[in-house]
Formats: structure tokens, sequence, C-alpha cells
């Protein structure tokens, strides 16, 4: 497997170069004035091969992995900092799609949902609302246990929860949630921190940071 990635680095290092934005550029310049005579002289000056065709095609379909696999080593690597003195794993959700089990995790003291992507403060309402769902979903339901939303960096998403945005904008894309909210409150909260000012209280939103330092950029 690790001969296999090397292969692969190689096949794509070698048309990427150091810069791929550069590297482009010096292949459209280089392409000015070129004939169909000269092309396969061209591709192997390039590097434009079949070889880099296909590790690119191999990269996309890894990537496509990438976020799953995160979310499950996330998830796994926290544990050691979660668990307590006879605390146990009831279940784990660590794969993609409807996997029959509400959240992220379960114990017999508590559950939870886990997010490993850092907020940057911009315009992140795709984030924003998949976040909302996560905590509107574990303060619904009905249990004795303790409830975490777990996130690398709270800055961003405090203020999201505490802010202005409209609860309407929030759910616009998720039917299933909006139902559900509009059943229990009807028209009572206007805004997430409206909703969140009466709420919150009832999901901690826990900082990870510290415990997956691999996930965290400047």
């Amino acid at each position: 497997m690790k001969g296999d990635s090397v292969d692969i680095g190689r096949a794509m290092a070698r048309f990427v170069g150091t810069h791929l934005s550069e590297t482009l550029a010096g292949v459209e310049k280089d392409a000015q004035g070129l004939t169909g005579e000269e092309c396969r002289a061209f591709l192997d000056r390039t590097s434009a091969d079949r070889g880099a065709l296909a590790a690119a095609a191999e990269l996309k379909r890894l990537a496509g992995q990438v976020d799953v696999t995160i979310h499950a080593l996330g998830i796994l690597l926290c544990l050691p900092c979660i668990l307590e003195t006879e605390e146990t794993v009831e279940y784990l959700s660590l794969g993609a799609g409807n996997t029959g089990r509400q959240f992220d995790m379960e114990t017999n003291l508590r559950i939870a949902e886990f997010k490993f992507i850092r907020w940057r403060g911009g315009s992140e309402s795709i984030r924003q609302n998949s976040t909302f769902k996560d905590f509107y979903l574990m303060e619904a339901r009905p249990t004795s246990k303790r409830k975490n939303l777990y996130l690398i960096d709270t800055t961003y998403a405090r203020k999201f929860f505490e802010g202005g945005r409209a609860l309407q904008s929030v759910m616009s894309r998720n039917s299933k949630l909006q139902q559900m909210f509009s059943e229990r409150f009807g028209d009572r909260y206007r805004t997430v921190g409206e909703y969140y000012r009466s709420y919150g209280h009832k999901v901690e939103i826990v900082d990870i940071s510290a415990w997956v330092p691999e996930l965290i950029s400047d």
C-alpha cells in the first residue's frame, strides 16, 4: 500500500512540479503555436502522460474517503480523553450516511456529536446548518444522559449560536427538521440566538482542539 502511494505521488509530481498553477501557466505558454505533429514530443516534455492522469484519478477516488476517515479516526482518538471511569460505549457511528444510529456516540452516560472541520469565521452557512441540526437533535432527545457537541475551536460556533441568523434560513434546506422544530415551538423563536438562550444549557459545546492537534492548521 505504501509503495502504491509513493508511485501515485511520483506520477503526479512529474506533471505537477512544485507548484501546480505555475506549472500550468508554463504549459499554457509553451502550447502556443503547437501543431499536431509536435504533440507527442510536447506531452513527453511536460510529463503529461496517462500515468499522471491515472494517478490523479486514483487520488480523486481516495479523496472521497478522506472526510469519513478523519471523522472515524477523530472520534476514536478522542475516546481516551472523553470516557470517564465506569463509562462504557453503547455504540459508535463512524461511517458515512444513514447508519441507523441517531448520534455519533452514545455511552451509558452521554450522547455526543463530533465535527472535525475548523470554523474560519467567514460565510459558513452550510457548516452552521449542519451543526445546528446536530445540536437541535441532541437537545430535543428526551434523556437524562449528558449531551455533548464536540468541535474544533468553539469561538465561531458560539458566535453563530448566540447570533441573529434567522432560523428559517438555517433550516430552509431541511424540511424534516423544520417541521419538527415548528411542531414543537411554532413561531416562538425567530433567530438561532433566541432559541439558544432558552435551550443552550442543555447541550455542552466542547473544544476538542487539544485532543486532535493534527487537524489544527493556521
